[in-house]
């Protein structure tokens, strides 16, 4: 019997069961998918606590991201056929639909081929960390050669995709990270610079990378407290790009530097990219042109999990231990 991944209240990673269920039909505008691989995400671990921007309905299932082939077609849909390889880009209420299992219902609109030299693991690591990434960094941060990102939480797959899109736009990235564990990493990974904040000042390193300019955009899904530290880092006019909450505790507003330097802090998701199509269509052929050129190479941690291991997979992910994409082989 095909499976998926459900949980039925709120908690930790314990509430992810694996069951038994049948494939459903396609609706109209939708395409039901034979999983291959699935790309595991932060935001899929507050949505399973209850702490995310939507709230699940129980039964509810869970992820963004899956790659697979194309085994069944709903009224309406057009530019898809069964047999199709594609991967499912974050443009849908997690509410809604579910990506975890050997099968999933995803809106045709949000499934996109990738290309063949790709893994299904790999494809199951694109949309969300480029497009995260390219939203705040291209589209809207519009960073410029010669200009500077500071990229904290720098190992995570949008971390390291944060540093591939800052790389293809000509600046300097440079990468924050907690652990010297992972300094070779990054500049392996291509970071100009890596600050270990656990035993260096980033304002004052920041401040000597820089010449005392400072980042003109900073790129941190952490926020909490630590933000006022990254304020100091900031360049005049930068811009504070916050996309996530992993740190829970409330976050201030760093009002003498933001007067100082003219600082912005700006909250941002990657649906204000995936729910407009023109700017969809744009971050898609960015995504598409980087692969194609190799600027832009997912990075998928050294571990892989099946889909019974699924607990084991979120704890691992919650243990912030990984480096890139973690994957679930379906």
């Amino acid at each position: 019997m095909p499976k998926i991944v459900r949980f039925h209240q709120a908690g930790g990673p314990e509430v992810l069961k694996v069951e038994e269920l049948a494939p459903a039909a396609p609706g109209p505008g939708e395409v039901r998918l034979k999983v291959q691989a699935i790309g595991l995400n932060r935001a899929e671990c507050l949505f399973r606590a209850g702490m995310y921007l939507s709230v699940p309905a129980y039964p509810a299932r869970i992820g963004y991201e899956a790659a697979g082939v194309v085994d069944a077609i709903g009224p309406g849909v057009t530019g898809l056929a069964v047999g199709d390889r594609v991967s499912t880009i974050p443009a849908f209420d997690m509410a809604q639909y579910g990506m975890y299992g050997d099968w999933t219902i995803a809106p045709a609109a949000a499934c996109a081929a990738y290309p063949d030299n790709l893994s299904p693991e790999q494809g199951a690591a694109i949309w969300m960390q480029y497009i995260t990434a390219w939203g705040a960094l291209i589209e809207f941060g519009k960073l410029q050669r010669g200009q500077v990102a500071l990229i904290t939480a720098a190992s995570s797959s949008v971390g390291l995709a944060a540093i591939q899109v800052a790389k293809t736009a000509g600046a300097m990235a440079i990468a924050a990270t907690r652990k010297p564990d992972k300094r070779a990493r990054l500049l392996a990974a291509g970071a100009d610079h890596v600050i270990v904040t656990e035993q260096e000042d980033l304002p004052k390193r920041v401040a000597e990378i820089t010449g005392n300019q400072g980042a003109n955009i900073i790129f941190d899904p952490v926020s909490g407290p630590y933000v006022e530290t990254l304020a100091q880092a900031a360049a005049h006019h930068g811009v504070l790009f916050i996309y996530g909450l992993l740190d829970m505790r409330p976050t201030p507003f760093p009002m003498l530097p933001a007067f100082q330097k003219g600082l912005s802090l700006r909250a941002y998701t990657l649906f204000e990219v995936t729910y407009d199509p023109a700017a969809l269509a744009r971050a898609k052929r960015f995504v598409y042109d980087g692969l194609q050129s190799g600027a832009l190479k997912p990075i998928l941690d050294e571990r892989r999990f099946s889909l019974d291991q699924i607990v084991e997979a979120h704890r691992y992910m919650e243990s912030n231990a990984q480096f890139g994409k973690i994957v679930v082989r379906v």
